[in-house]
């Protein structure tokens, strides 16, 4: 069995000087030879509560080793130490996840008759198990104790959420009370429960909870529905409701409204956490905006690409100095990323003091989404200079970047030296961006093989990867494997159809057109409405296909007709290949001009300042016609235009794009 560190029994000739911390006690870099001579200072080896309070002190610090070797010590200078100083020992096992130094406190624990009698020692037991990832020895430990407290209960069940085993933790919480009665109940109870209920798929768990709350009276306790609004966000848009009633009832303070936001924000609803931050920092009772808040909403800015808002959360930031910190300012990177600005967005990265991996990361998805490819793998090898090793998520960041760019020889040798090199095994993102970079290519029977000798399950990010490469490269054949393969794992997403219709369109197979939207008709497939919004001096205008809802919409149509006229004459000709029906060429070009991509643009130029950079938010992919007609627009009006659509950006600039018309 191995044994407990012990400090040596001298000290050495000439010891550096430490510094030491207030309590006398060594540092972690403080040499193992002294602590004997520092003890001896600062430890009365007669009193058994001087040692305890040592390992304490040492495991407060972070130096979980030297409070085991402070132990081993105690024990031998005075055995009546061990009770009082095993319950910190057992934690700085727990610290260290060293399970040989948990397992002789164990046996030390049983041999003296602490362990199970005495609630301390048995708690911080089931704490080392659980820390240590050994939950069935926690298990066994927990059933020898005779009738465990609630304080046992609710340590027994945090290690069991601690070690995702979040049914077994509801199982624990549902006999204590069931044992008794609801006021066994504390905060720190309630706090376990609600973290296993989060984890759960059934969200009536979390809704039965809060019912037990509200009845013992926790539902003023801060922390507590704190907790709760996590879990009720785990439910998507409809526990949103749920946990947006109980915030409006709480008494609020700088995390609820921090973790309300976050929750809007994170599950995609960029208005509503925009709104609650201007709230909070109009109506808040003297909230203050701190980092978590402007990480939350700069999330919600980069999701709705609303840039105006976006710079004013940074000007925000700035104003409270908090432009170098690694959290915050990745988030800035973020949101001028996925806003179109990847030059501000760059700017806002080279403030960060420290980066951390995934500022690295954010910059060169930045970089990547934009179709600067080169520029995303200089950022990776400055990261790789700087001494920071590339994880799984770099390499998805930068295989994507090589993916966007159409880097074909330098994203094969990164997917093999991800693996070669970094011993990094793929995943189904980087699979992911392979099909895409060989599919942009060409190469699809390379793709195709790829898929089929991946290790991991397929997704329909993979097979969607290929079902669009088939559309640029017009394989009907590999488009219609793709696309069987897709059904299997989602039928009633309305874009498959879509798009192998207009691999059919284009091929002038309309009847194969005509089965498929039978097919859609039968399955009673929903396609959502495709829209196009522009923000306009902080205000954001949605745009829908032949939309006249507009006050503007009499001018807007005017407007676009006499560009469609330019653009005519600068050889544009419309697209009508995309057209799912079999109409007649005047009426594919008809219904081609009231797209929502065309009617956003117009607006935006007749409204904005001359030079300035129009940015368009498009829901669905936007189709080839309005992709050529954006490269005209753009050369004849020398305006700038991003897109950010559903599958990537394009940036038109001077009558090309940045994703190569592949998309």
């Amino acid at each position: 069995m191995a044994t407990l560190p012990n400090p040596p029994s001298t000290p050495p000739a000439h010891p550096a000087p430490q510094r030491q911390r207030e309590s006398g006690f060594p540092s972690s870099t403080t040499t193992a030879s002294s602590l004997r001579a520092l003890f001896l200072r600062a430890v009365d080896p007669s009193r058994p509560a001087s040692w305890s309070a040592a390992v304490a002190d040492l495991l407060s610090s972070g130096d979980a080793v030297a409070a085991l070797a402070t132990f081993a010590a105690a024990v031998r200078a005075n055995p009546a130490a061990l009770r009082p100083a095993l319950p910190p020992a057992l934690r700085a096992a727990a610290a260290a996840t060293s399970l040989a130094a948990g397992r002789q406190l164990h046996l030390l624990a049983l041999r003296s008759g602490l362990f199970p009698s005495d609630p301390y020692s048995a708690s911080a037991l089931l704490h080392m198990y659980h820390h240590c990832s050994r939950p069935m020895d926690a298990r066994r430990a927990f059933d020898e104790i005779p009738d465990p407290n609630p304080v046992i209960i609710t340590a027994m069940a945090s290690g069991y959420v601690r070690n995702n085993l979040v049914y077994h933790s509801l199982d624990l919480f549902r006999a204590m009370i069931a044992s008794d009665s609801a006021s066994v109940v504390d905060e720190a109870a309630a706090l376990v429960a609600f973290s296993a209920s989060a984890r759960v798929p059934d969200r009536g768990v979390t809704a039965s909870l809060h019912a037990l709350i509200a009845k013992i009276g926790f539902e003023r306790n801060a922390g507590v529905v704190n907790t709760m609004l996590d879990s009720y966000a785990k439910g998507g848009s409809r526990d949103l409701e749920a946990a947006r009633k109980v915030f409006d009832t709480m008494e609020r303070d700088v995390v609820s409204w921090n973790s309300m936001i976050a929750l809007y924000a994170q599950n995609g609803m960029s208005a509503e956490a925009i709104g609650l931050y201007s709230k909070m920092i109009n109506v808040g009772g003297g909230i203050k905006c701190n980092a978590v808040a402007l990480s939350a909403v700069l999330l919600a800015c980069a999701h709705a690409g609303s840039i105006q808002t976006g710079k004013r959360i940074h000007n925000q930031v700035v104003r409270m100095g908090l432009e170098e910190n690694v959290y915050v300012g990745t988030s800035v990177v973020d949101m001028y990323s996925k806003c179109g600005r990847v030059e501000m967005a760059s700017k806002a990265f080279r403030k960060i003091k420290e980066k951390n991996i995934l500022s690295w990361s954010a910059m060169i998805t930045g970089y990547g989404m934009h179709g600067r490819g080169q520029e995303a793998l200089e950022i990776f090898t400055e990261m790789k200079r700087s001494g920071l090793r590339p994880n799984y998520i770099t390499f998805i960041s930068v295989l994507a970047a090589c993916s966007h760019a159409g880097l074909l020889d330098e994203g094969r040798y990164w997917y093999n030296a991800m693996k070669q090199e970094f011993g990094i095994e793929a995943g189904v993102e980087h699979y992911g961006c392979m099909v895409d970079l060989l599919g942009r290519a060409g190469c699809l029977d390379e793709a195709y093989s790829l898929i089929k000798e991946m290790k991991a399950k397929s997704d329909a990010a993979i097979w969607g990867a290929l079902l669009s490469a088939c559309r640029i490269h017009k394989n009907v054949e590999l488009a219609e494997i793709s696309v069987k393969r897709l059904f299997e794992l989602d039928a009633s997403n309305s874009g498959y159809y879509v798009l192998l219709s207009n691999i059919y369109a284009e091929a002038g197979m309309w009847k194969d057109v005509e089965r498929i939207r039978l097919l859609v008709k039968t399955r009673r497939i929903e396609k959502p409405p495709g829209y196009s919004s522009v923000e306009l001096k902080g205000k954001t205008y949605l745009f829908y296909v032949g939309d006249k809802s507009h006050p503007q919409h009499m001018e807007i149509y005017s407007y676009l007709e006499k560009l469609l006229e330019r653009m005519q004459e600068a050889g544009y000709v419309p697209n009508t290949g995309s057209i799912l029906h079999d109409l007649d060429e005047e009426e594919k070009e008809s219904a081609l001009r009231i797209h929502s991509e065309k009617l956003a643009v117009a607006f935006a130029l007749m409204n904005s300042v001359p030079g300035s950079v129009i940015h368009i938010i498009k829901n669905l992919r936007i189709c080839s016609d309005c992709h050529t007609a954006m490269k005209f627009i753009t050369k004849i009006t020398e305006r700038e235009i991003i897109i950010r659509d559903l599958q990537r950006f394009h940036h038109f600039k001077e009558g090309l794009c940045s994703c190569q018309d592949y998309w």
